[in-house]
């Protein structure tokens, strides 16, 4: 049985760091690919440029996606995974330290599977993925593609 990725797309080292210590400090122990701009994370998950040649049919458990992006912001991200049929299931979670409110619209109407804001807390957020890995990589039963 193959363990469940997690894909990160964060483009602020900190964030990511931060994200990476929650998960080792709730033992959540998958694979972590880390990507850090927009066009990346659709180059991972469509096999594409530097991805070019990944087996796309071993798709991430869960697509943890930051807003505040380079190249392609997340929101345009979210809208190119739910427009193919291999990734239109796919599980993401906006990951953002936005509190605007038209931003958590945008992710909803793009339909994001869940919105969380980072905690400026360390044992908050740490929680926060806890809680995140407890639902996503344990009791969620996902589509069969």
């Amino acid at each position: 049985m193959k363990q469940k990725v997690i894909l990160l797309v964060e483009d602020n080292p900190d964030d990511e760091e931060l994200t990476l210590m929650a998960l080792r400090k709730n033992k959540i122990t998958n694979e972590v690919v880390v990507v850090r701009d927009g066009q990346e994370a659709l180059d991972y998950l469509f096999g594409t440029a530097s991805h070019a040649g990944r087996d796309t049919g071993n798709r991430p458990e869960i697509v943890l996606l930051d807003m505040n992006l380079p190249k392609i912001n997340g929101i345009d991200v979210l809208k190119r995974i739910r427009s193919d049929d291999r990734t239109m299931t796919l599980p993401v979670v906006i990951l953002t330290a936005s509190v605007e409110d038209r931003d958590r619209l945008a992710a909803y109407r793009n339909f994001a599977n869940s919105y969380i804001r980072k905690p400026v807390d360390f044992d908050q957020f740490a929680e926060a993925v806890r809680q995140l890995g407890l639902y996503w990589l344990v009791l969620n039963q996902p589509s069969p593609r």
